[in-house]
């Protein structure tokens, strides 16, 4: 294929689920700045980069992914009354999304979410961090009730349990130094440039279908090629957005860099997102919880979250 697909409207995905090993890995140092970034509030989170004054531009403002169908608004769903408190189940070493805060206690996008949308549904909720990988079993053997955390939703997971439609999804991304004037990512403008990917993954096998003439160079890991991108020995970085949201926006890549072109979300290659997880008894819950979703985005609560978290946003 020559043509590549323009980026799509549409959010996407995710780091691989079954264990910690397995999901997208964000640098502890880069994981260390966004931590320190949402602490910091909601208004030093949201502020945009400022503009080089050549090449590659950073992004203007932070552009909050809109995941909602408006066309999907009904009758207001209740959560069904059990008489006891929803038990939702985390990890906490997984920041932004869920990570222990200061106090101890589970936090994150994904952790506030799932409380504003208790609070929504007006029904009481306990959260419990556990080790990623045994969430899914600890859900399946009644430990608690719903799991929110980056398990991203694919047909095995779904043979075995109920999930909401997604909250977030994580795109590719391009990134490239921002002194070079380099043109904004396409199959022709990439035509005998040299692109940074991680040897094996999903980016890599886009990059060779979409960007045929592109020139890959391969990585072990993604911090070897943030540093390469950096030094200028690659002309572009073509990775997990959410990573490289968080080097641009961080300490270490000293505004090297920004990201350019829009967000790839073909699930074929980068999977469908990540929703509220529970078992499929629990049908009635799931309706709600998928309801509830919905008006914490109509009121601004997502949007006030998100730009709390993600001082950089992947999208």
């Amino acid at each position: 294929m020559s043509q590549s697909p323009p980026p799509r409207s549409e959010r996407s995905t995710a780091p691989s689920p079954s264990s910690r090993g397995d999901r997208t890995a964000i640098p502890s140092r880069i994981a260390a700045a966004a931590v320190a970034a949402l602490l910091a509030g909601p208004a030093a989170a949201a502020a945009p980069p400022a503009a080089p004054a050549t090449g590659v531009t950073a992004t203007p403002a932070v552009t909050i992914p809109d995941f909602w169908n408006p066309r999907s608004r009904g009758e207001r769903v209740e959560a069904p009354q059990t008489g006891r408190a929803v038990r939702f189940l985390t990890d906490d070493e997984f920041p932004p999304l869920h990570f222990a805060g200061p106090d101890g206690n589970p936090t994150g996008f994904v952790v506030e979410l799932a409380r504003a949308v208790c609070e929504k549904l007006t029904i009481t909720c306990t959260v419990q961090a556990r080790r990623f990988d045994t969430l899914l079993d600890a859900l399946d053997g009644k430990q608690g009730d719903v799991v929110a955390a980056a398990i991203p939703l694919t047909a095995s997971l779904r043979s075995r349990f109920l999930a909401t439609r997604p909250y977030f999804r994580w795109p590719a991304r391009f990134a490239a130094r921002t002194d070079k004037g380099l043109p904004v990512p396409s199959a022709a403008a990439l035509a005998g440039r040299s692109v940074g990917v991680i040897a094996g993954s999903a980016h890599a096998a886009y990059l060779k279908a979409f960007f045929p003439k592109a020139v890959p160079k391969d990585f072990t890991d993604l911090t070897a090629a943030e540093s390469a991108l950096k030094r200028g020995e690659i002309d572009y970085l073509f990775a997990d957005g959410l990573n490289l949201a968080l080097f641009v926006g961080g300490q270490d890549a000293e505004s090297c860099c920004a990201l350019t072109g829009g967000d790839y979300l073909e699930n074929r290659y980068f999977g469908e997102g990540i929703g509220l997880i529970t078992r499929q008894e629990d049908a009635a819950l799931s309706r709600a919880l998928d309801d509830a979703l919905q008006r914490v985005w109509d009121d601004g609560k997502y949007t006030e979250l998100y730009l709390r978290f993600f001082p950089v946003s992947p999208f």
